[in-house]
C-alpha cells in the first residue's frame, strides 16, 4: 500500500477497462478516493466503485465521449463535485481503433484516432488543470505506447504516431505547469497481454514473437504498468516532470 496516496483525489480516464481497471484498483487499494470515467464499461465501472466504498473509500463513476470537449469538462466538473477536490489526474483513454496501412488511410479515420488518443486527453487536461493548480504538489501521468517510440506493427501508423505525439506533449506540459506545482509524465508500455486492446487487435502468432524478442521472455499485465503509473503519481515532492517510462520487458530502452 502506497501511504502517499491515502484520501488523495483521482481521476482515472477509460479507468473501468484493461490497464485502466488495473491502474484504478491499485489507486483504491492505496487508499485514494476515485472518479471512474468509461465509455462502454459501465458494469466494470460500477463494480469498482461498489469495491472501493466498501474499502471506505468515496468513488464515482462517470460515462463521457472525452473527444467531445464539452463532455470532457463535465467529467472533470463531475468528478470536483463528488471527490471535493483533484489531485491526480491519470490520463488513460485512447484506442488503436482498426489497422489501416498509409494507402487505406481515410482522413476521417486519421482525424477519429487523433480525437481519441490526443484530443481527449488536451480536453481532459485542460479542464482539470486549474484544479490541479489549488494542491500544492499534484500530478499527471499520461498513457502512451511503445508504438510511440518504436512505430508499431504494420497497419498503426496513426495509432503510433498520436502516442509518440503524447510523449512529446508530457514533455512540453510538464514545463508548462512546472510553476503551479504540477508533474508531469508518462508510461509507455509494450506488449500487455489480457487486456481488449490485444484481445482485438494482436494476434496470438504476433504475440509470441513479440514474446519470443523481450529479454525478460514474459508479456506484461495490467499491474506491471499499474506499479509504474502509482509510482510516477504519488512522487508529490519529487524531482521526475517531463519524464517518461519506458515498460515493456527490456525489448526496447533509451
Amino acid at each position: 500500500m502506497n501511504t502517499k496516496l491515502n484520501g488523495k483525489s483521482i481521476l482515472i480516464t477509460a479507468g473501468a477497462q484493461g490497464i485502466g481497471e488495473a491502474i484504478t484498483k491499485h489507486f483504491i487499494d492505496s487508499g485514494a478516493n476515485v472518479a471512474i470515467h468509461y465509455f462502454s464499461s459501465a458494469s466494470t465501472a460500477n463494480k469498482l466503485v461498489e469495491y472501493a466504498i466498501k474499502k471506505g473509500r468515496k468513488a464515482i463513476a462517470i460515462s463521457g465521449d472525452l473527444t467531445n470537449e464539452t463532455e470532457a469538462k463535465a467529467l472533470v466538473d463531475q468528478t470536483i463535485e463528488a471527490l471535493g477536490n483533484l489531485d491526480i489526474l491519470i490520463n488513460n483513454a485512447g484506442s488503436l481503433v482498426a489497422r489501416k496501412l498509409l494507402n487505406e488511410m481515410e482522413e476521417g479515420f486519421w482525424r477519429k484516432v487523433m480525437d481519441i488518443n490526443l484530443s481527449s486527453m488536451m480536453f481532459v487536461t485542460r479542464a482539470a488543470s486549474p484544479y490541479l493548480a489549488k494542491n500544492e504538489h499534484s500530478s499527471i501521468v499520461n498513457l502512451a505506447s511503445l508504438a510511440g517510440r518504436k512505430g508499431g506493427h504494420p497497419g498503426s501508423l496513426a495509432y503510433s504516431t498520436s502516442k509518440g505525439a503524447i510523449l512529446t506533449f508530457t514533455r512540453a506540459l510538464s514545463v508548462e505547469l512546472g510553476p503551479q506545482g504540477t508533474r508531469v509524465n508518462a508510461v509507455a508500455p509494450g506488449l500487455i497481454l489480457g487486456t481488449s486492446f490485444h484481445n482485438t487487435h494482436t494476434t496470438t502468432e504476433s504475440a509470441n514473437e513479440t514474446i519470443a524478442s523481450i529479454p525478460i521472455q514474459r508479456a506484461g499485465n495490467g499491474s506491471d504498468v499499474a506499479r509504474a503509473v502509482e509510482y510516477l503519481a504519488s512522487e508529490y515532492d519529487g524531482f521526475i516532470t517531463g519524464a517518461t517510462l519506458d515498460i515493456n520487458g527490456g525489448v526496447y530502452n533509451m
